[in-house]
């Protein structure tokens, strides 16, 4: 059967610009580190993504849907169903006096808590870009449909994966998933920030009607961390 809207799948991909073949992500171990943007922390070997939920671009997202698991292929994606055009009024000049560092061209940085490359540095002023990463560009995905997931343990699982990049202990009973949370993911941004969307596309997309995280505590986890300080 046909991927549809709505359902679990694992996809693997690699991204690249449609104009000059520059590599901005995959989940290619390989790729990863022959285009220099491997990351150690990082999970590859493909993602568990909702179709039609915006796990990927739109571009991507719509190509997904009436393939069949085992479809390797291609899509070029315009701007407006990737990363959006390129806003002019999101390149502001700022004082050197914000930065950190001495800016530089190239360098990521944030600023009053807004992300932005620095594009141009003169004097005592930087130019900086508040747009989207690869705004305005075309871009390319090579990708298979690697499976489909049926069963209600992996759609949790690979939900989790997808947005916090580990892996975790959960229970089905009925229709309750009970995950079990290290104690050190508590001080995590980026799982305080997901917890909530993560809960909502599971009870949303699945027959599980209620999410409880559980931090459990032992003595090995409560020991201080050597810092090596």
């Amino acid at each position: 059967m046909s991927i549809q809207k709505g359902d679990f799948i694992k996809v693997s991909y690699t991204g690249k610009t449609a104009d000059d073949g520059h590599v901005f992500d995959t989940t290619d171990e390989d790729v990863a580190k022959a285009n220099k943007i491997y990351n150690e922390k990082g999970k590859y070997g493909g993602d568990v993504v909702i179709v039609g939920a915006g796990h990927t671009v739109a571009g991507l997202d719509e190509d997904l849907i009436g393939k069949d698991v085992g479809y390797k292929g291609s899509v070029t994606i315009p701007p407006e169903k990737a990363f959006g055009h390129r806003n002019p009024e999101l390149i502001e000049s700022i004082q050197i006096t914000k930065f950190k560092e001495r800016p530089k061209v190239g360098m990521m940085v944030e600023i009053d808590g807004r992300p932005c490359m620095v594009i141009r540095v003169i004097g005592r002023m930087a130019q900086v870009d508040f747009n989207r990463f690869l705004a305005g560009q075309t871009v390319a995905y090579d990708y298979e449909i690697k499976e489909k997931i049926e069963d209600i343990e992996g759609k949790v699982k690979g939900l989790l994966s997808l947005y916090i990049g580990k892996d975790f202990s959960i229970q089905i009973n009925n229709e309750t998933a009970t995950v079990e949370i290290e104690p050190e993911l508590t001080y995590n941004q980026r799982w305080l920030m997901s917890k909530r969307q993560i809960a909502r596309e599971i009870i949303n997309n699945t027959d599980i009607k209620e999410i409880l995280y559980v931090e459990r505590y032992n003595k090995d986890a409560l020991e201080p961390k050597n810092t090596g300080e």
